[in-house]
């Protein structure tokens, strides 16, 4: 009987009798040991399993729930960890898997391996043995010889790696492409009859046998990654054919499109992924036909000794129930998840829609119209990302002040059937794609404008909270993703969370287009701090939504701090808020802005706008984002981009030009200028020129109006801001409480190098010339704006209302001989717009010739 006994004890945990069930994990520990802290085991696929067996046969250990202790170190996963309603805890007795209670820091030397100071799950293969090249490779650009490392690809299951991401001690390798960060090329034209597109030569020899060569395409609010099919170089230009299925999905789908416009630039671009692109230090390619992996180290970088990791795998951890049998009560805590891919653009191309769905088809009506959307001309069925953690049909499940870092696509993926769900005190960077994404957006089956509303509601995402989590430097792979993005969701809240150094939007909420009510109602979006958004693409917003969602809110959120985008195809098309199409029932409300430059697009009913903008109180600004607990979060966050400047709302101008001798309905006229939500006070007219300056909320959509009102018109619109004065340059004087506007209008002359000369006067007039700005203070002149349109100038002159320019225009000059040498020098670089003759006033900065409008 004894024997008996000591043989059961000796089998079972050491812990079986504690309070709750722990089982150990350690990289080197084995998975024949009994999981104790003494005999641990190495995976956690392995520990899962026991749990599950202790589950099973309702061993009383397991009664105050289960601890899976990991130790700090790198468990490189071979598989997706696949949890299932078995892996399941109850609420009183819950599965916990999380970072070991007594891991220690290491020494400082080695901490940039991130994997040494935290338990990491990655789904990467290290890539070691690196030789510097002797002499030159095929292709290979002459600056790059001498520069270049190369170690054998790995071999993943008897099978090379393809991968499209590289991590050099934690830091992200850049894929070799034909111009250094932050510079594109723009397109020439595109035809979509052909699928074919023409761009400028590029200057790096043959390219005709580059095998897996691509293309990035900017093209509104997504981007798109075509894999090259044929180059072919005819002189100064070269034409690109793709593979399928991106080459039809390209040229068919309307929306959005290759942007081709001599206003404001073609569609950006560049090339990528041949050995003939490699020549900056952190680049590297891949050679799959010579099984070689070649990079040109950073200044910092010992190759040698590096910690060099490519993916292998897309997703980590895949928790996984059924409608009837969903996971429950499995949380993670202190994990961290590292470097995932993502292989899809490479075998089948990627053209996104919106928010990172990538579109399976899609084309344009021939006969417009849906039963929900009479005016729809776009079809459209999309797929959804990899993640690196996907969860579907769980309840009561959570991430808690773990991380996720280094991964291809999205960081954290709650889709289907998730139901009462925390995300929480986690960090989000170096991440692809969207950082948290939630809920269904379309399932590849149905078309994206129908609205989602399944009758079995166990479908649908609800009562999701997404609390306190950094999510930074995210979307930098797929520039049209989110920081957080949810489709149809329920009851959920997304609260005090900072977001920044995204590419697109901060937080998307919403899908289908659609004011038909459907499955989404009472989401909230509380108390977050989002800012450094839009960094690559416009028609965006910090927090953006679509569709009917009855009682949601949106409120005390801080927005700041929207990039200058030099690849937008509509330089004002950033907001701060965005409802968009059908979007109705919102309360939005309390939410801090620099400026109210938000949009309001095809809205359904009931939406209530109230106290948004820079009056909203400093206490709600700073409650906004981390609660202190967390603020810990924070030395992790990503600074924002040297190369890119920040957007401050300005108004822009509008101009129609008619034949002269030609008139247009100024009653017309103004009566789009009020259904655009534009004063009709600001239009002003001289001869045959109608200008119209304000604060515009879409002057894309007005400017489409006025051309469909106006056939034969000549609109152009002023977005380059090339010079701005305003009070805050003077000493003293208040700001006026209104103003009067005087606008002139003249050309630079043709020459090239002399418009340059003249905007590099004003760039660094306030420093090289502060007596003109001077002058201006003494004119009390409240601001002075100059934009530009190819050679054409538009000065504005903003003084106290009910003045006379002409009585203050002089005291500019007065004690001033520099404003008056000013004048002399800005004579040279400007000329009268043709038919004009007359000058109407010679302000320093002013043109010599200009034409005045008045109302």
């Amino acid at each position: 009987m004894n024997r008996i006994l000591t043989t059961i004890l000796y089998l079972l945990p050491s812990l079986l009798f504690a309070q709750e069930a722990q089982i150990w994990v350690v990289p080197d520990g084995s998975d024949a040991n009994t999981g104790t802290k003494e005999k641990p085991v190495a995976s956690l696929q392995i520990a899962l399993r026991k749990v599950r067996e202790l589950r099973r046969i309702g061993d009383p250990s397991i009664e105050k729930g289960a601890h899976i202790y990991l130790k700090n170190g790198l468990y490189a996963l071979s598989e997706p960890v696949f949890i299932r309603p078995e892996d399941s805890g109850t609420p009183t007795s819950p599965t916990i898997i999380e970072a070991a209670p007594d891991n220690l820091p290491k020494p400082p030397r080695f901490r940039q391996a991130n994997y040494l100071n935290h338990p990491v799950l990655s789904g990467g293969v290290s890539i070691t043995n690196w030789t510097k090249v002797k002499g030159s490779i095929a292709g290979l650009p002459k600056e790059a010889v001498g520069n270049v490392w190369v170690a054998d690809a790995p071999i993943v299951g008897g099978r090379l790696a393809e991968f499209r991401q590289l991590w050099v001690n934690g830091e992200k390798a850049i894929r070799a492409k034909d111009t250094p960060y932050p510079l594109m090329n723009r397109i020439l034209s595109w035809n979509k009859q052909e699928q074919t597109c023409w761009i400028p030569a590029p200057n790096f020899g043959d390219l005709s046998k580059a095998i897996g060569l691509e293309m990035l395409i900017h093209q509104w609010w997504a981007i798109a990654n075509l894999r090259i099919k044929r180059i072919d170089v005819q002189g100064d230009s070269a034409k690109l054919w793709f593979h399928q299925p991106e080459s039809r999905i390209q040229s068919e789908h309307p929306w959005p499109a290759p942007w081709l416009s001599k206003e404001t630039g073609n569609s950006a671009f560049y090339l990528t992924n041949a050995i003939q692109f490699l020549n900056q230090p952190g680049e590297w390619f891949l050679d799959t036909r010579a099984e070689k992996i070649y990079y040109i180290p950073r200044p910092n970088e010992n190759l040698p000794t590096a910690h060099v990791i490519a993916p292998s795998l897309e997703t980590l951890v895949r928790m996984e129930g059924t409608a009837d049998h969903p996971v429950s009560n499995v949380i993670f805590k202190g994990i961290s998840f590292q470097h995932t891919g993502w292989l899809r653009p490479s075998q089948q191309g990627h053209v996104p829609h919106q928010a990172g769905m990538y579109m399976l088809d899609a084309y344009k009506l021939k006969i417009p119209g849906t039963p929900d959307k009479k005016s729809l001309e776009n079809q459209a069925w999309v797929g959804r990302p990899a993640a690196s953690v996907e969860v579907s049909f769980a309840n009561h499940t959570g991430f808690q002040n773990c991380r996720f870092e280094h991964m291809a696509a999205t960081g954290l993926d709650y889709y289907k059937g998730v139901h009462d769900n925390v995300i929480r005190g986690n960090l989000f960077n170096d991440i692809g794609g969207t950082g948290i994404q939630a809920g269904v957006f379309a399932d590849e089956a149905t078309e994206i404008h129908l609205p989602y509303n399944p009758t079995d509601d166990r479908e649908v995402c609800s009562h999701l909270l997404i609390s306190n989590n950094l999510i930074t430097n995210v979307t930098n792979e797929d520039w049209g993703c989110v920081g957080i993005g949810a489709g149809y969701v329920r009851d959920m809240t997304i609260e005090h969370n900072e977001i920044n150094e995204v590419g697109y939007s901060g937080i998307s909420m919403g899908w289908g287009w659609t004011k038909t009510i459907n499955a989404m109602r009472n989401n909230k979006v509380i108390a977050n701090k989002i800012h450094h958004f839009a960094r690559h693409m416009y028609d965006a917003a910090a927090i953006y939504t679509l569709s009917a969602q009855p009682g949601s809110v949106i409120a005390e959120n801080y927005i700041d701090s929207v990039y200058k985008a030099p690849y937008a195809h509509l330089p004002a098309h950033w907001f701060y808020l965005y409802t968009d199409e059908g979007s109705s029932y919102f309360t939005i409300k309390d939410n801090w802005t620099p400026s109210e430059k938000y949009l309001q697009n095809a809205n359904g009913p009931n939406n209530v706008w109230e106290h948004n903008g820079p009056q909203v109180a400093d206490s709600l600004k700073r409650k906004a984002g981390l609660q202190p607990a967390y603020h810990y979060l924070l030395n992790d966050k990503v600074r924002p981009d040297p190369h890119w400047g920040i957007n401050k709302e300005n108004p822009v101008i509008v101009e129609l030009v008619t034949t002269h001798g030609q008139s247009i309905d100024k009653q017309r006229l103004k009566e789009i200028l009020i259904r655009t939500k534009v004063n009709p006070d600001a239009l002003y007219q001289w001869e045959n020129h109608y200008v119209i300056f304000d604060k515009v909320q879409d002057v894309f959509v007005l400017s489409e109006r006025l051309k469909a009102a106006f056939p034969g018109v000549n609109v152009k619109t002023y977005y380059d801001l090339v010079y701005e004065f305003n009070r805050s340059r003077c000493d003293t004087g208040p700001v006026a409480g209104q103003w009067d506007h005087t606008i002139l209008s003249a050309n630079l002359v043709t020459d090239p190098k002399l418009q340059n000369e003249y905007l590099a006067y004003h760039a660094t007039q306030f420093e090289k010339w502060p007596e003109v700005s001077k002058g201006f203070c003494n004119a009390n002149f409240q601001q002075l704006l100059v934009f530009k349109n190819g050679r054409q100038l538009m000065l504005v002159i903003s003084i106290p209302k009910g003045e006379s320019l002409d009585k203050l225009n002089p005291k500019t000059t007065e004690n001033n001989p520099r404003v008056d040498e000013w004048n002399a020098r800005m004579k040279k670089y400007q000329e009268a717009i043709s038919g004009q003759n007359r000058v109407k006033y010679g302000l320093a900065f002013n043109p010599l010739s200009s034409a005045f409008l008045g109302h």
